[in-house]
């Protein structure tokens, strides 16, 4: 039995201003209109599993459990979810995972691990290569899929395959080499013995298990305690966050591949990007006649290789080359294009110095629908708050600041202290400080509505929850 295992916790700093901490790159939307998520999930799908496992953050399971509801799967796919309530890297996240399939389907099941941030437009292709990488998964071997390099590529790291070890569809790997030199790089290239390493695997369960503890005893036993502290009962299941906050933060590659004794590694003969920048990214967009790309509402005059994007306002240049642009709301990113791998630099700056646009966009998301801050100023703040369907708020007070929420379209039930009332568009409520209140939506389309916060203090944090649907605290 293959079960497809999604991993998804990346936070893309590559691609900021546009993935963010909170919503990052696997859910950025390409220019098709599907995000990598929902991309990663339909190529899964492709292969018709049973079930299909995503792996993920906590923080994340609803904006997920979102992207997934608005594609169109068979409906005897079984879609499962393992919460992560801390990132540890590949190594701990595969052999959580590992322990939930060999709970549901035994040490025999097929896993199909894939990063949720990759890009493969030929289907069947990848799905050949899956086939023969189950075949190997089958004798035993721990199976890496390798992408024919078409450049020198230093971002990535290398598998040495060791070309007189055929092994059906795939060869015994000989090495893993890190990320390297421009020299080295080049080398490998001609070589034609070597391939991108595309960070998917397949493997039994138990043979995964047995190479984890063999090799990296000590991640094992970490992995298995926080599994057994788990409370496996509940739906979706959250790994348990002492135990799994001590284990090493490490890579599947370090811990268990690069030491297994019996690897393999197939070709894949498809298209693959893993979209680490913003030179990846424009490249899905067709050039005009000058070389540049655009997305959004753009004019570009006297103008030449360059890759612009905007989301809600026009952006013009004039006379400028190699330059990327991306505009969003409450960020704007300007830079060298041959610099598009250097980003994330602006990211660790942003963090360093507490910025909160490395960790959040002006639109939030939230698993009852998402807030946008409008304007903000002394003693106010202003937010349009979009509610979805059936969804509800938690039941909160603020210690330091009062709410007036006027209803724009919907339908809105509100607590108001002892009262509950349902209001409709033009309609309104005042909530002083001190005051527990709730919003939800008990109608069929979304309740959007705006809120006027006023008070010595309207940070997030001044936030008592008292209920909560979504478990949060």
């Amino acid at each position: 039995m293959l079960i497809p295992v999604i991993l998804s916790g990346g936070a893309g700093t590559r691609l900021w201003p546009v993935s963010r901490e909170a919503h990052p790159k696997p859910f950025i939307v390409l220019p098709d209109g599907q995000s990598l998520m929902q991309k990663t999930l339909l190529r899964a799908a492709a292969l018709k599993p049973a079930s299909i496992l995503t792996i993920t953050n906590r923080d994340y399971f609803f904006i997920t459990r979102d992207a997934y509801a608005e594609t169109a799967l068979a409906p005897n796919i079984a879609l499962d979810y393992l919460l992560e309530p801390a990132g540890r890297n590949t190594a701990p996240a595969i052999a959580a995972g590992a322990l939930r399939l060999r709970q549901q389907f035994g040490d025999a099941a097929i896993m199909l691990v894939l990063p949720s941030d990759h890009l493969i437009s030929d289907i069947a292709a990848f799905a050949k290569a899956v086939q023969a990488a189950t075949a190997l998964a089958e004798q035993g071997y721990l199976v890496t899929f390798g992408i024919a390099p078409t450049a020198p590529e230093t971002g990535f790291g290398y598998i040495e395959a060791d070309q007189t070890r055929k092994l059906g569809g795939g060869m015994a790997v000989r090495r893993f080499v890190e990320k390297p030199s421009r020299e080295k790089a080049e080398a490998y290239l001609a070589s034609g013995g070597y391939y991108w390493n595309s960070g998917m695997f397949c493997f039994r369960v138990g043979d995964f298990l047995a190479e984890l503890a063999r090799c990296a005893p000590e991640v094992s036993q970490a992995v298995a305690a926080a599994w057994q502290a788990t409370k496996r009962e509940q739906t979706p299941v959250t790994i348990d966050l002492e135990s799994f906050a001590r284990i090493a933060d490490i890579s599947v590659d370090y811990a268990v591949m690069e030491k297994a004794e019996r690897v393999a590694v197939v070709p894949g003969h498809f298209d693959w990007s893993d979209i680490g920048s913003w030179q990846a990214l424009g490249d899905l967009v067709p050039a005009d006649a000058a070389g540049n790309r655009v997305q959004g509402d753009v004019v570009l005059v006297d103008s030449s290789d360059c890759f612009v994007q905007s989301e809600d306002r026009l952006v013009a240049a004039l006379g400028v080359n190699n330059l990327l642009v991306v505009d969003t709301p409450d960020a704007l990113l300007v830079a060298d294009r041959s610099r598009a791998q250097d980003v994330r630099s602006i990211v660790q700056q942003l963090k360093a110095s507490g910025h909160e646009s490395a960790r959040l966009h002006r639109t939030v998301h939230r698993p009852w629908g998402t807030y946008a801050v409008l304007e903000e100023g002394p003693r106010f703040k202003i937010k349009r708050i979009v509610v979805k369907p059936g969804a509800s708020l938690s039941l909160q007070y603020h210690h330091r600041r009062s709410e007036h929420w006027v209803v724009v379209s919907g339908m809105a039930r509100i607590v108001n202290g002892e009262r509950e009332i349902t209001l409709n568009a033009d309609e309104s409520s005042y909530i002083p400080a001190g005051t527990q209140h709730r919003l939800s939506n008990p109608g069929k389309v979304d309740c959007v509505m705006i809120e006027v916060q006023s008070g010595d203090y309207l940070g997030e944090d001044d936030i008592v929850r008292l209920e909560d649907t979504y478990g949060r605290k």
